[in-house]
């Protein structure tokens, strides 16, 4: 089973438990109380923060009144499947707070939908240029973690190697491709990356021209995940100074699908996009 795979198990998991809880009428606080936890050990593990062990998944259940075996197959081996550590938990220590649970769940999409504001989409960045994004940004990073942290975005960018690798789909404000971030031969290459990338299959980019003025993406990035599984709900994820914010609610997520169709509508198309793209790269090598 892939890392992706017990990320997606996580969340199977965080539902049933969640689904339990409240149809026995509990809430987070009173499971804590009884089970003599932490206050704040329910909600961790609610959210996807902590992977629980398989022994507390059992005495959850009890407490929710599932005390069948067979009914407790499922939560504690979806437990035990969870608990498998990813490549990137070698990085745990410069991760943000939810980055890895996030990653796990981008290997196993089968749609990435992303709107930048500012910046390149990191799963389009050139090691450069996102070493210039970790030193020029709100956080006082030391080199050796920046690098540790643009080693993490490079290897996230491999889950577009896979044979079975999902479809991307960016759309970048205009500001994003003229923000000359690391120097004028970074972000060179970086226009360059993004030419290349968007003549790749399952891949399309579109840029938001300046001509639109306000659009529904002014407020901020945001990245859709879309999975096949009809059991499987969809993920928005927006990244912030603080960490990474992940949301998994019908109506919030509907929200940005539909701003990101509304963004899709008036972007340039993949093609006029790319002829921009080309412009940009030229204006940039000519100084």
């Amino acid at each position: 089973m892939s890392s992706g795979q017990n990320r997606v198990r996580r969340r199977q998991l965080v539902a049933e438990l969640k689904r339990l809880r409240e149809e026995a009428g509990l809430t987070q606080e009173e499971v804590a109380r009884q089970l003599d936890w932490h206050h704040t050990k329910v909600f961790r593990i609610e959210t996807g923060r902590t992977a629980p062990h398989p022994n507390d998944v059992r005495v959850m259940c009890a407490l929710y009144g599932v005390t069948d075996e067979e009914h407790l197959a499922a939560p504690v081996q979806l437990a035990k499947e969870s608990r498998k550590r990813g490549w990137w938990y070698a990085y745990r220590d410069v991760l943000p707070s939810r980055y890895e649970f996030i990653i796990g769940l981008e290997e196993e999409a089968y749609a990435i939908h992303t709107f930048q504001l500012a910046v390149v989409p990191g799963l389009l960045q050139t090691e450069d240029y996102a070493m210039a994004l970790g030193k020029g940004g709100p956080l006082e990073l030391d080199t050796d973690e920046i690098r540790r942290r643009v080693e993490v975005r490079m290897n996230r960018q491999r889950v577009l190697d896979k044979p079975d690798r999902p479809q991307l789909w960016a759309i970048i404000d205009e500001a994003a491709i003229h923000r000359v971030v690391g120097g004028p031969k970074v972000m060179l290459a970086q226009l360059e990356h993004l030419i290349t990338a968007s003549e790749a299959g399952k891949t399309t980019i579109q840029i938001v021209p300046y001509t639109v003025g306000a659009h529904p993406g002014i407020c901020g990035p945001f990245v859709i995940l879309k999975f096949e599984e009809p059991s499987e709900t969809d993920v928005v994820y927006m990244e912030t100074i603080g960490g990474s914010i992940s949301l998994d609610k019908p109506e919030e997520i509907r929200n940005y699908v539909n701003a990101f169709d509304h963004l899709r509508a008036v972007a340039l198309s993949p093609q006029d996009t790319r002829t921009m793209l080309i412009r940009a790269a030229k204006s940039l090598a000519d100084g």
